[in-house]
């Protein structure tokens, strides 16, 4: 079996380490890895693949004899340093926002339109880890009705911050059971307490009132299933959950729906389970989907609100087939559909 020389940017960061662990777990056929980081992170051993590497600083020249590079340290480096990569004929996968919706640059969630590879010119963009979760479940009953609009509200792990999610939420536990540090101060990355609490504000606020992350949703669906005309509404928030988001949506579909049929699209497609049976207390929740690679649904239910609606409930791990699972699962079908050098 021919073997792949990959890059990991952002190795040492929450993603990249899942990335490593993910190549590894999978069995990717992996000649080097190449682990690349910021100049402080330089220096550091870290196992990987079968070996123990030493990171080294991201360059322009970090690049050259690599079949492949995911990017995973946030836009500002993709755009620095996307243009050295394929130039160097390394094809690019992206887990920022850099190029998601750039219309040359493929957004894509292989189980649902892997196809888009075959078009691809260096560049390809991973979409926002609510975007990945939520079409996971949505995508099959697109297939079967064809849908026309959804509401979704998202429930967002701490740990889609970053590693000082964790640690934020772990720290404010810690100090509302602790008499002697509860006057303590720690520096927040959120903009409340995130412990025993709900924060209805994940990135920017835009002028209509809606944030950047709320926009991702919408504007990526409709890029990922090739449709302008499906409306989106989307509420995002920040929960005290360490790993894994679930995301309640309402949908509204063109063809009369019915549960059957509609459990029978979700038990059919790759990548999600149906976990539904509520009178058993069976429905997904983050800690049993947490380093999982499947996405679980349940509560599947006609929507009282629309004419032909469903509700259910979706949850994955966004660190997986959110971000590092995503990845490596379209490096995985680069090889496959023999697309992986660069135009």
């Amino acid at each position: 079996m021919k073997k792949y020389r990959i890059g990991i940017v952002g190795a040492t960061g929450a993603v990249g380490q899942e990335i490593i662990h993910l190549l590894e777990k999978r069995e990717f056929p992996v000649a080097e890895a190449r682990l690349l980081a910021s100049a402080r992170s330089a220096g550091r051993e870290i196992q990987a693949c079968g070996n123990l590497e030493v990171v080294k600083e991201t360059t322009f020249d970090s690049f050259n004899g690599l079949d492949i590079a995911i990017f995973s340290a946030g836009a500002k480096n993709t755009l620095e340093f996307a243009e050295a990569a394929s130039k160097q004929n390394c094809v690019i996968i992206d887990n920022s926002s850099a190029f998601r919706m750039d219309k040359d640059v493929p957004l894509v969630v292989p189980e649902i339109n892997g196809d888009c590879l075959e078009q691809h010119k260096g560049i390809i963009a991973n979409p926002n880890c609510s975007t990945a979760v939520a079409l996971m479940g949505l995508y099959p009953l697109h297939k079967r009705f064809g849908l026309k609009r959804f509401f979704a509200s998202t429930y967002q792990a701490v740990s889609g911050a970053g590693a000082e999610g964790v640690i934020l939420l772990d720290e404010q536990i810690k100090q509302h059971f602790s008499i002697e540090t509860q006057s303590a101060q720690v520096e927040s990355i959120f903009p409340h307490p995130i412990a025993f609490n709900l924060i209805p504000h994940i990135d920017e606020f835009r002028a209509d009132g809606y944030t950047k992350e709320e926009l991702k949703m919408r504007n990526e669906t409709k890029k990922i299933l090739n449709s302008q005309n499906i409306r989106v509404s989307c509420t995002c928030v920040r929960v005290p959950v360490y790993r894994a988001h679930s995301i309640s949506i309402n949908a509204e579909f063109d063809s009369p729906v019915n549960v059957p049929d509609a459990r029978s699209a979700l038990e059919d497609f790759s990548g999600v389970e149906l976990w539904d049976i509520p009178n058993a207390q069976r429905y997904p929740m983050p800690l049993n989907y947490s380093e999982k690679e499947i996405c679980g649904v349940g509560r599947l239910r006609l929507d009282h609100g629309f004419e032909n609606g469903l509700a259910f409930w979706i949850v994955g791990d966004q660190l997986w087939k959110g971000a590092a699972l995503n990845a490596v699962q379209i490096a995985e079908e680069l090889i496959e559909r023999k697309c992986l050098k660069t135009l």
